[in-house]
């Protein structure tokens, strides 16, 4: 009796456990993608670029006699940067002077002599060609012992200087480069689809501001404005140049840095779903779909956005689909379940993220 007792309690027991687990296994929620018109963020990575960036190098040769200005300095426009030695410019321009003024007595004297018939009007004339030589001369002079002194073109920071003082200068010589910082460029790539939505989303076009996310994944504070995109499509790449530009007042953005361009693209009619109805088995993306028998079998869709909460989906499924919202780690190809639908509407209403 006692051993009959047993063997009914372990089946009641069994048949329980069956039964709750059962219940379990077939209480899911089920739903469907949705169709809407919405726009979301995408983080395309950038390289930024000062609004101008040159370098200085020298115009003649000889030595570096003076270093006016030190690395990483804000100088202003026109301000002395190096100067070359000068001498041998120097005693060229006062050759050159000398000629002049001797060219300018022999002009006088041969003018005075023309006027008395001695010398021919050629005489004379020769002797204005020699003055303009020498005037000539002279200017040039002073343009050569002016590229001893080097100036900033314009008002920005000094990068490294490359030759230290006293070092041997030649024509051409590299001694550092200048950066205005004031505003930055920030040039990116987009895809031929993403570029076409650009130029096709006519609403309040010209006012397209995107966003700068730095190395640090700190927002810059000042938003950006796409001006100008390149007028070439990259064979290898399938993409276009974009560029944006920056404020930057205080200076905080340096030529070469890196940083991501978040630019709102817009989408008609897209396919979203809920993050929480999806997997990932070897980057790649699944959700499960129930068929008209209640049967799940997973499928592979391609993710072609993504907002808080939400995927939006460009290939695998489609609007009239029932996928598994809740329980996705519980069920396996082929299962045959119970499930209450909700509508897509309803789903995403409850997400952070409201359905425009």
């Amino acid at each position: 009796m006692l051993a009959g007792m047993f063997a009914l309690l372990y089946q009641t027991s069994c048949t329980s456990k069956k039964e709750q687990k059962q219940e379990e296994v077939t209480n899911y929620t089920v739903t469907s993608p949705l169709k809407i018109d919405t726009s979301f963020t995408k983080e395309y990575v950038s390289q930024i670029k000062s609004v101008r960036n040159i370098e200085i190098r020298a115009q003649e040769k000889g030595y570096l006699q003076n270093i006016y200005v030190d690395e990483g300095q804000f100088v202003k426009a026109g301000q002395l940067l190096f100067r070359i030695m000068p001498k041998a410019y120097e005693a060229e321009l006062l050759k050159a002077q000398a000629e002049t003024k001797a060219a300018q007595i022999e002009l006088q004297n041969t003018k005075v002599l023309a006027d008395k018939n001695v010398v021919s009007k050629n005489e004379l004339a020769m002797a204005k060609a020699k003055l303009d030589q020498a005037n000539a001369e002279t200017s040039l002079a002073k343009l050569h012992l002016s590229f001893t002194e080097i100036r900033a073109p314009f008002a920005g920071t000094i990068d490294r200087i490359k030759l230290k003082l006293g070092s041997l200068v030649d024509e051409g010589d590299l001694l550092t480069s200048l950066s205005d910082n004031s505003q930055m460029f920030a040039y990116f790539n987009v895809s031929e689809p993403e570029y076409l939505n650009y130029e096709l989303d006519t609403k309040d076009r010209g006012s397209k501001k995107v966003s700068l996310l730095l190395a640090n994944n700190e927002l810059l504070p000042y938003k950006g404005d796409v001006e100008t995109i390149e007028s070439e499509f990259d064979n290898e790449t399938g993409n276009i140049a974009f560029r944006a530009r920056f404020p930057n007042p205080n200076r905080l953005l340096r030529n070469g840095e890196t940083g991501k361009v978040q630019m709102t693209v817009p989408l008609h009619n897209a396919l979203v779903i809920p993050q929480k109805a999806t997997y990932e088995i070897q980057e790649k993306t699944y959700v499960f779909v129930i068929d008209k028998n209640n049967v799940v079998r997973s499928r592979n869709i391609t993710v072609s956005g993504e907002m808080p909460d939400l995927y939006m989906v460009s290939s695998g499924i489609a609007e009239n689909d029932k996928i598994l919202l809740e329980g996705v780690q519980k069920v396996k190809d082929d299962d045959k379940i119970k499930y209450e639908f909700v509508e897509p509407k309803d789903v995403i209403s409850h997400l952070r993220l409201k359905a425009e």
